[in-house]
């Protein structure tokens, strides 16, 4: 684990950070060998289950999902969104992470917000348990419409000071979620540790995107979502081949029988 974390830092302005999301074992495998970051987002709330909110995403599923992921990483750093209510405070945060590494084996937690936790993941890092932070917009505590951040000067300072709290506390790395691209660069350049964009220009040391949306199995319309297939196209081609065999009764044949 120590040895994973620490490529990803050793990467900062050298090697872009490939990071994808992962819900199951099977997505899983195929991105172990091409992503350095995994993450097993809350995101699934919205992806799988259709929810409105990641606020109703709780422990058990990521927990779930997650080690369903593990059986399929062996070289990605596998990282867990904590969920909403979940770190509320440093012993609750504590009890948690422990919780999700033990059940999971994962490598890292994930949680949202800058000055405002930065006692909380220092607590966690000095209990040996690895943070991710996240800045700009935090789904679980957005009220109202998502609004990139960083156009006022105001916002600006703020995301500089959670980007600052966040490493001062011991995070090994920050993902900046739809920050404008001079903030984002101006992050980058200032604190020592990578910084993962969503949304927030190609000034970050690396990027991440839900694997679902990047496949054209969402229908996300979201301004830095780039669609790079459109698998739903082949999942419907076998399914129809597989109905229409099934109904002339060309599948299953002696190959395929007992």
């Amino acid at each position: 684990m120590k040895n994973k974390i620490k490529k990803i830092i050793e990467k900062k302005s050298k090697s872009k950070i490939v990071c994808l999301t992962a819900y199951s074992k099977n997505i899983a495998q195929i991105l172990d060998n091409h992503a350095d970051i995994v993450l097993v987002g809350d995101s699934l709330g919205s992806v799988l289950y259709n929810y409105d909110t990641t606020r109703k995403v709780n422990l058990k599923m990521m927990i779930e999902h997650t080690k369903s992921v593990r059986m399929g990483i062996k070289k990605s750093l596998l990282v867990i969104d904590l969920p909403y209510k979940t770190y509320r405070n440093k012993s609750e945060a504590l009890k948690n992470s422990k919780i999700a590494l033990k059940e999971t084996k994962c490598d890292a937690v994930k949680i949202e917000g800058g000055a405002r936790v930065k006692e909380i993941v220092h607590h966690l890092v000095k209990n040996k348990i690895p943070v991710l932070g996240h800045i700009g917009i935090t789904p679980q505590t957005v009220k109202g419409k998502f609004k990139s951040k960083g156009r006022s000067e105001i916002e600006k300072n703020k995301l500089i000071r959670d980007a600052r709290a966040l490493e001062d506390s011991g995070a090994f790395g920050i993902v900046l979620e739809c920050v404008y691209s001079d903030i984002s660069k101006k992050i980058t350049n200032l604190i020592n540790i990578p910084t993962i964009g969503i949304g927030a220009s190609v000034n970050c040391d690396g990027q991440v995107l839900v694997t679902d949306d990047i496949l054209g199995l969402t229908n996300a319309k979201i301004k830095f979502v780039k669609k790079y297939t459109n698998i739903k196209k082949v999942i419907k081609s076998a399914v129809l081949k597989f109905k229409k065999e099934v109904k002339s009764s060309k599948y299953p044949t002696k190959r395929y029988s007992y």
